[in-house]
């Protein structure tokens, strides 16, 4: 059992979230003349399930037929918890229509919204956010991506009553980062995993 408290648990996840995205996770949209950066919504999710197994998000605002409630504009309020924190962020699908808008609006309201917890930051900024940083202090623990700090927040996602989401996102992995992190995991961990394995 991982021995870190819920709170240092929660700064490694958010610090997580900080970390910059490889450049196979960047995609380019070609918009006035130049190629602008973004965080695709499936490498998004990726980083949020590593970051906290069990973080959601829910429309800011529901209309009494149940369903979301979309500004005049057709943009849409969110609100995106990870590691116990909630943040908003606002999504918009520009000029598409119907179901492949109401997708956009939600990968672009979890995109605005991760970038409220320093996702993908740099990619929003047009210039230098930060300068030359060479003497600055690096991130606490400079973001572990080893299997046993994997594992850790995989235990603690299971021990949150989330096996289903800690299966999830491990489902995604390759087979070599799956199988240098089951291995460090306790029988009992195993087995509420296999039990949660999506079908």
């Amino acid at each position: 059992m991982s021995k870190n408290s819920p709170t240092e648990n929660a700064a490694v996840g958010l610090a997580l979230l900080r970390a910059p995205f490889p450049a196979n996770q960047i995609s380019y949209l070609p918009k006035g003349g130049v190629k602008l950066a973004y965080v695709g919504h499936a490498a998004l999710t990726d980083r949020l399930l590593d970051a906290d197994p069990i973080w959601t998000w829910e429309p800011l605002a529901m209309g009494e037929g149940g369903l979301p409630v979309m500004d005049p504009l057709g943009g849409m309020w969110i609100k995106l918890t990870v590691c116990g924190i909630t943040r908003l962020g606002y999504g918009h699908a520009g000029a598409k229509v119907g179901g492949d808008a109401i997708k956009e609006v939600i990968g672009d309201a979890l995109r605005n919204a991760a970038m409220r917890f320093g996702a993908a930051l740099d990619l929003w900024h047009k210039g230098d956010l930060h300068g030359d940083e060479s003497d600055a202090p690096q991130a606490p623990a400079e973001l572990d991506m080893s299997p046993k700090a994997t594992a850790d927040r995989i235990r603690i996602g299971v021990a949150s009553g989330d096996a289903t989401g800690a299966a999830l996102a491990m489902s995604g992995w390759d087979q070599k980062k799956l199988e240098s992190v089951w291995s460090l995991l306790e029988a009992k961990t195993q087995e509420q995993l296999t039990a949660a394995w999506p079908k």
